[in-house]
């Protein structure tokens, strides 16, 4: 299967930090949640660092997982 450039292009990606991330900048992920075929992930301490991408249904489940915990 062939993936163009630019659907995995994160340049100009709008990045979100989690609601329950404090002021202080501490341990936290970002994630860009309008990629289109993609959930983005980056650690908010590095952003120019290695970013993670997750089908949207993955990270839909991973995150309905942490609600139940």
């Amino acid at each position: 299967m062939e993936h163009s450039t630019r659907e995995y292009d994160l340049s100009t990606a709008s990045w979100r930090k989690s609601s329950y991330s404090g002021g202080s900048g501490g341990n936290c992920l970002e994630v860009a949640p309008s990629h289109p075929t993609h959930v983005p992930v980056r650690d908010s301490k590095n952003p120019l660092g290695p970013k993670l991408k997750f089908r949207a249904e993955a990270w839909s489940a991973f995150v309905e997982n942490l609600k139940q915990d």
